[in-house]
């Protein structure tokens, strides 16, 4: 399994959450979900402006083996999606933690990142899930 970055959050599915130097929190998948995933072949990403609910579905992934929805870790309004990700649905199995992020949010209350799983705790999982 690759190094998780010590900086991030992780919701007990597969989402990782960054808290941004301007305050927002970037989203994306884990390294451990985009290889189960297998080869990504096609992202539906949440419109700009929605107003999204902590682990309430907000986008889907496919690839080559299967389906997944994607769930915010945090609640509040998506501000920015990646766009990238349209033309280039690989990007994620490339680059899981960096340029394959799925969408930013402006959090209601960014204390419900408190919430999650640090690095640790999920790599703890992974690797439950790998026995």
């Amino acid at each position: 399994m690759s190094e998780i970055p010590t900086e991030l959050k992780f919701a007990a599915s597969p989402e990782w959450a960054r808290l941004e130097e301007d305050g927002s929190v970037t989203v994306g998948i884990s390294d451990h979900a985009q290889n189960a995933l297998g080869d990504v072949v096609y992202v539906e990403l949440p419109e700009q402006g929605r107003v999204v609910e902590a682990l309430h579905e907000v986008a889907v992934v496919e690839s080559v083996k299967a389906a997944s929805d994607i769930y915010a870790p945090i609640g509040g309004c998506v501000i920015a999606i990646n766009s990238v990700l349209d033309d280039a649905p690989e990007t994620i199995n490339q680059d899981p933690y960096g340029d394959g992020w799925f969408f930013r949010i402006r959090p209601t209350d960014v204390e419900e990142l408190t919430e999650l799983l640090d690095a640790r705790a999920y790599a703890e999982i992974c690797e439950a899930e790998e026995l």
